[in-house]
């Protein structure tokens, strides 16, 4: 049997993670009582739901937030999950498509910049071997590095796939239109569509000319302490 890296994308597969391992991105952004909290982090989706409840036990009770922060947490990972899940078992097309990845990111001192392709047809694909390779390859020693550009990989594999979702269903609307010699008009999601494409400068990466590559190199910054704190007032005024 093939594997389903080799297998063609021309007909719809069932949605998935375009990875290896089928890890979701979930965000946390919790405020109770004036105080924040912030993380980011990859889920597995078929973990038991007690683990959720563990998890923000063990979280609460490791950064002594206040216990109110206990059922939100609780109640944004359970909800990610959920939209998540509601996608499982739908059609999700995809031509051959290599897709351009953007890292623009600041984890504690270090800030790091880079763009490159990535197959969506190879699901043996690792984001948590990709960051590892790319961190010691430029030699950055701060252990939240790595997963930061892991979960960012991720966050965008996981926007496309859901868009894919998208595609799939309005291919199925479409080819029924076109059955019946009516006219199909784009839904919202389609626009969506055409945004993401947009955001990713789909078009001009897939085409970009081998000799254009040289300009998309990694962009590694280190901060000083003055510029971290300028950067967190900066964002704090913003919030």
């Amino acid at each position: 049997m093939k594997s389903p890296a080799s297998a063609s994308w021309k007909a719809p597969l069932k949605f998935r993670m375009p990875t290896a391992e089928n890890l979701i991105p979930i965000r946390l952004d919790i405020e109770v009582d004036g105080q924040p909290y912030k993380d980011a982090f990859t889920w597995n989706p078929y973990d038991p739901d007690s683990e959720v409840v563990m998890f923000a036990k063990r979280t609460v009770k490791d950064l002594k937030l206040a216990p109110g922060f206990l059922p939100q947490i609780v109640q944004s990972i359970q909800s990610q999950l959920a939209t998540f899940q509601s996608y499982e078992g739908q059609d999700m097309y995809v031509g051959d498509l290599i897709i351009p990845i953007k890292l623009d990111l600041q984890v504690n001192h270090t800030v790091i910049r880079d763009q490159f392709l990535w197959d969506l047809n190879n699901f043996d694909s690792d984001p948590e071997e990709f960051a590892r390779t790319l961190c010691k390859d430029l030699g950055i020693e701060d252990p939240e590095v790595e997963p930061a550009i892991a979960f960012a990989i991720r966050e965008q594999l996981y926007e496309i796939a859901i868009q894919n979702v998208t595609t799939a269903r309005e291919n199925r609307i479409s080819k029924k239109g076109r059955r019946a010699a009516e006219h199909f008009t784009p839904s919202k999601a389609s626009g969506a569509a055409l945004d993401l494409m947009k955001l990713f400068s789909f078009r001009s990466s897939v085409v970009r000319k081998r000799k254009d590559w040289d300009y998309y190199k990694p962009v590694l910054d280190l901060l000083s302490n003055e510029d971290v704190d300028a950067l967190k007032a900066k964002e704090e005024r913003s919030g």
